[in-house]
Order: structure tokens, then C-alpha cells, then sequence
């Protein structure tokens, strides 16, 4: 879910410490001019495409460029993060067909966009992903498509179909906007493969499927639901649908209350915040609490208060991320049928295809952990599938990294985690080495925690 854009920035950068990583695979080199021929390499089923040869496909080299989207990254990083840089390739920006409009990118007013990024040293592997929250899909460029690309590989992301604060406009029924969003990205993964093979000359070797908050979410649902298509994933705090609960749609309404003067912080902990994170709220209630309550439920609910947010969710800061008064006593259990039919349209039911590791933060203060990826594991466990999964907590993660920065002596970013998890996935499914067993990964007394995160630092167990 999307931050406002200020989010408040400090410096705070702890002394480094080495991150052993496992070795990069076998590097294929395109031959010849690595901008040769790159218009033979076709997305198909895209409506419009247009390629670039770029000497650097990171946010080093692109940054400041069309090629990329810094402001729509805001918040996801901490403002230290080291991100590589002098990656050669080629990049595809484009769309599929779409009737909305949402999406201004590139001023093509177009949905269903796209970026795949080819690098010239390709290791044989794709890494998808799409946007968290409300976001576009140059949003995860700095927190994913940097460090993948400096691996070797391919990378694409898509801006799920829908995007900005009136997404819960598309669509003809309720949940269509979110049922669309894994459509895409099922589309852009085929297409993505093509692209490859069409590229190097061979298929993918591997694909892995990954995301942030909503992005998480879609690599749950891709490993339920189209398995043959992915060796694995990583879910960093992925948002959890299910149609009976729990969900934001269960959690959120009481914080709303809480900013509206109806309901206590022991109300909170009840619904699963977590004890510690209090300090985290007063932003969380001016960024996040109340838009994102509200347009969701518009989304799945859009009869309950025809009047807010309406045919929009506002066209001033302020009004977008004002709460809707009626919110406040949202009680999703006793709502009609059809709106537990329209969430499970997207529901999710741990019957996961694909290894899966999820990270989510103890002090996640928008999606509680308690209420989300412990309830996903359970989930994943009952279906019998736990055997495929890994649950990490990280001690003194949020939801946004880039909170770390206003709060370094309270907080850790999940990035360096999330790196070390994806290193630990591909071990995990290219050499069979298992992954540390389901914990909470300390955060250090001292040291590195901006770039650096070892899986195997415990504190106590998750389960």
C-alpha cells in the first residue's frame, strides 16, 4: 500500500559488515553488439512496445530517466540501502490491452504496463514481480530489479492492471480490480518467458516469482494457483485475502476507530497490532490507515458507503488519505454474501505448488503479522504444504523500509533480509540445501542492518 510521498527521511547508517552470498550461476554473454537485433524480441500479446540499449539497467544509470520511476519508489528503502550498479542490457517498456486508464506512465494513459529488463550477462533465470500497494511498476526497481539484474537476471514487472487511489473504479463487479491484478501478472510471466527465449535463444532455466505487500500477495497466490509456471518465491509481507477473515478489511476498521476517538489501543492488539508498535501509528494514521481501508473497501464492499469514497478517492492529499467516518464501525463478518463471494474471487488458501519463504516485520504496523503471515502459515501448514515453506519474522521490521530512517535506533530495513532470503530460495530449489527452520531473525545489538542480515541470527521461535 502506498506512503504518502513524505515520508520523513534521517541519516543513520550503522558500521558494515561483510553478507556472504552463494555464488552468481554461470553467466551466458549476449554475442556480439548487445544492441543488435533487439527488435526481434517481441512481447507477445503486448498492444505497444518499445525497446531501449542501455549501458546500465539499474537505478544508477536510469535514474532521472524515463526508464524508470524514483518518486514512485518513495518510502520502500532506507535511504542508505547500497544498490549495484553497471548492468548492459536491453529494457522493453509497453502494455497489454486495457479498457483503463489509470496509469500515466511514459503519458500513455494506458494500464496493464509493463518493464522486462534483459541483461547482456544473463544467468538463465527470471525474477517477476508486481507492484506493492497502489504503486506503478518501476516501483520495486531499487528494492528488487536492482539486485537481481547484478545476478544475471531477466526481470519483470507489472503495474498489476490497475494502479493510483481509484483503482477500485475498474472492473464492472466488485473484486475485479484485485482479480485483475493476478491475471496480469499470469500474463506478463508467459510473456516474459517468451521474451527471454526469444532473447537468448533458449527458455528461462528458472523463475522465481517475488513482491512486496500486494506483490506478496500475488507470489502466494501465482505458487497456489500456477505452480507450473515458477520454482519458487519470496513473499515479503504479503497483504492476506480470505473470504471469511482475517484481512485488512478485519484489522483496519479499528484503526480508523482508533483515529476517530472510538476505540482504545487494547482494541488494536486485539485485532493483531502488536504491542511495541505504537510509536509507528500517528504515521501510519495520517499515510495509510485510512485510505487504504476505504478503497479497498470500496473494492469488495462498494455498497456499504456509496457516498465515500465515491466515483473517487479524492484529488488533494488530503482528501485521499482521509478516512471515510462510517469505516469506523466496518463490520466485514456480518456483510452480506456477496461481498465474502467477491473476496473469494482472490482469496488465498496456503496451497502453495512451489517452495515459499515469507518475511514479514514484528512491527508492521499497516498489515500486522498476526493477523496476516502467521494466519498465511497456518494456512500453508494445514494444507499440508509446510514442507515447501519458510516463515521468517524480522525483528524491528515495518512495513515500509524507509521508515528506518526516522527511527534507526528502533527499526531494521527487510531488504538486506529479503536479499538473503532470495539467495536462500534459489539454494533451497537449484541445490536442495534447506533453509534455516521457521524463526524471528534478530536484529543486532550493533553493527550492520541496512545492508547486511543473516537468516540464521535467532531471536524466539515464530510458531
Amino acid at each position: 500500500m502506498r506512503p504518502s510521498r513524505g515520508v520523513p527521511l534521517a541519516a543513520a547508517a550503522l558500521a558494515a559488515a561483510a553478507l556472504t552470498c552463494p555464488a552468481p550461476a554461470q553467466a551466458t554473454a549476449v554475442s556480439g553488439d548487445h544492441c543488435a537485433h533487439q527488435e526481434r524480441v517481441h512481447v507477445p500479446g503486448a498492444a505497444f512496445q518499445q525497446s531501449a540499449c542501455l549501458p546500465d539497467l539499474t537505478t544508477t544509470g536510469l535514474a532521472g530517466t524515463p526508464y524508470t520511476d524514483m518518486a514512485d519508489q518513495a518510502g520502500l528503502t532506507a535511504r542508505a540501502t547500497h544498490t549495484p550498479s553497471g548492468v548492459p542490457g536491453v529494457q522493453i517498456d509497453g502494455y497489454f490491452p486495457d479498457s483503463s486508464h489509470f496509469n500515466t506512465t511514459h503519458g500513455w494513459r494506458h494500464d496493464a504496463q509493463f518493464v522486462i529488463r534483459l541483461p547482456d550477462r544473463w544467468n538463465g533465470g527470471l525474477v517477476v514481480t508486481g507492484a506493492p500497494g497502489t504503486r506503478r511498476q518501476y516501483a520495486t526497481d531499487t528494492a528488487i530489479s536492482d539486485q537481481v539484474l547484478a545476478q544475471g537476471y531477466a526481470y519483470a514487472a507489472t503495474d498489476k492492471g490497475n494502479s493510483g487511489a481509484d483503482f477500485y473504479r475498474d472492473g464492472s463487479r466488485p473484486g475485479d480490480a484485485v482479480a485483475e491484478w493476478n491475471a496480469r501478472t499470469t500474463q506478463l510471466t508467459r510473456a516474459a518467458r517468451r521474451a527471454v527465449a526469444r532473447r537468448y535463444g533458449r527458455a528461462p532455466r528458472r523463475t522465481y516469482m517475488t513482491g512486496i505487500s500486494n506483490g506478496g500477495y500475488l507470489t502466494r497466490w501465482q505458487l497456489e494457483n500456477h505452480p507450473e509456471l515458477y520454482d519458487g518465491g519470496v513473499d515479503w509481507e504479503g497483504a492476506l485475502w480470505t473470504a471469511h477473515g482475517p484481512s485488512l478489511l478485519t484489522s483496519l476498521p479499528t484503526a480508523v476507530a482508533r483515529m476517530q476517538g472510538s476505540a482504545r489501543d487494547e482494541d488494536l492488539y486485539a485485532v493483531g497490532f502488536a504491542r511495541g508498535s505504537e510509536f509507528l501509528w500517528p504515521y501510519h494514521e495520517k499515510a495509510y490507515w485510512g485510505v487504504t481501508q476505504k478503497i479497498y473497501r470500496a473494492e469488495f464492499d462498494p455498497t456499504y458507503d456509496p457516498g465515500c469514497p465515491g466515483p473517487s478517492a479524492g484529488s488533494t492529499a488530503e482528501q485521499i488519505l482521509s478516512p471515510c467516518p462510517a469505516d469506523a464501525v466496518y463490520d466485514y463478518a456480518s456483510r452480506p454474501a456477496s461481498v465474502h463471494r467477491a473476496v473469494a474471487r482472490v482469496a488465498l488458501t496456503g496451497r502453495i505448488g512451489r517452495p515459499l519463504i515469507t518475511l514479514h516485520g514484528d512491527l508492521d504496523a499497516l498489515l500486522p503479522k498476526a493477523a496476516d503471515s502467521d494466519v498465511y502459515a497456518r494456512m500453508v501448514a494445514a494444507r499440508g504444504r509446510d514442507a515447501l515453506h519458510r516463515y521468517y519474522t524480522i525483528q524491528g521490521g515495518t512495513h515500509v523500509d524507509g521508515l528506518y530512517d526516522t527511527y534507526p535506533e528502533r527499526l531494521r530495513p527487510i531488504l538486506p533480509c529479503y536479499r538473503s532470503a532470495f539467495d536462500a530460495l534459489v539454494s533451497w530449489v537449484e541445490t536442495g540445501a534447506q533453509p534455516p527452520a521457521d524463526h524471528t531473525v534478530a536484529r543486532p545489538a550493533d553493527g550492520d542492518v541496512v545492508d547486511s542480515c543473516a537468516l540464521a541470527d535467532r531471536a524466539d521461535p515464530v510458531r
